[in-house]
């Protein structure tokens, strides 16, 4: 019930996921990123294998050795779909033949293209032809455009209710992780978040290094970004608690 885009960018060494479903908070069950690789984990996603494959690539195992580790050691991987791109940019994926047509991957250079309960095979391709159209931007935008270009070309027949964003450099930490858990235009949401967090996700990758940047609204306006932020919530003090 769900299609991504599994990305590392050849420029920057940055890898990442963009991926879209039906179903509530998918970000809490499908998308593994390190420094090391990005595997996206869906159709009917098990996180525990899921972080197995992150884990693997980690210790230098190639992609399409960790999908064969996956499949051989699942109990049901007809049900699965997995996506892996790691550190040097191979991919490798697949997708189980027990998945909700429509269901498929394209494997390209530096990513993976993946979906299930889509509206047909053009669905990934449009995801997989609009990463590649975006190699000069930043590898979250890519991901997002390439997500955005596969509600376009129908996304899944159900619609969609969640949606996120999770990438990483070669630091520990993320770059960038954003998500929306339910919406009626989940991707659309995602946009906003994107467009308003993007210009600080330089200034989290410093500020986690270095503590004494300053705080983020004044970075903004060394920058002058504008933004509008959460307002304080007046306070209704009622009587103490065992009075009348």
């Amino acid at each position: 019930m769900t299609f991504s885009i599994v990305g590392r960018c050849k420029r920057t060494g940055h890898l990442g996921v963009g991926i879209a479903t039906s179903s509530p908070a998918v970000m809490s069950r499908c998308v593994h990123v390190s420094r090391d690789g990005a595997v996206a984990f869906q159709q009917t996603p098990d996180p525990r294998l899921g972080a197995l494959g992150l884990r693997l690539i980690g210790e230098g195992w190639w992609p399409h050795k960790v999908v064969q580790e996956l499949v051989a050691n699942d109990k049901w991987p007809a049900k699965r779909q997995i996506g892996i791109v790691n550190s040097d940019g191979h991919a490798a994926a697949h997708t189980g033949d027990q998945g909700v047509p429509y269901a498929g991957h394209i494997v390209g250079d530096n990513h993976v293209a993946l979906g299930n309960v889509l509206a047909g095979p053009e669905v990934t391709q449009a995801i997989s032809e609009e990463f590649m159209a975006g190699a000069n931007l930043d590898l979250e935008e890519r991901l997002l455009r390439a997500i955005e270009a596969g509600r376009d070309a129908g996304g899944q027949v159900e619609g969609q209710t969640s949606a996120g964003l999770l990438t990483y450099g070669r630091e520990t930490f993320s770059r960038c992780d954003l998500r929306v858990d339910v919406s009626e235009e989940p991707i659309a949401e995602l946009r906003r978040i994107l467009d308003w967090y993007k210009p600080l996700i330089p200034f989290y990758e410093e500020r986690g290094r270095d503590p004494t940047v300053p705080r983020f609204k004044d970075y903004l306006a060394k920058e002058n970004i504008q933004r509008t932020f959460g307002k304080p919530v007046p306070v209704t003090r009622g009587p103490k608690a065992g009075t009348r």
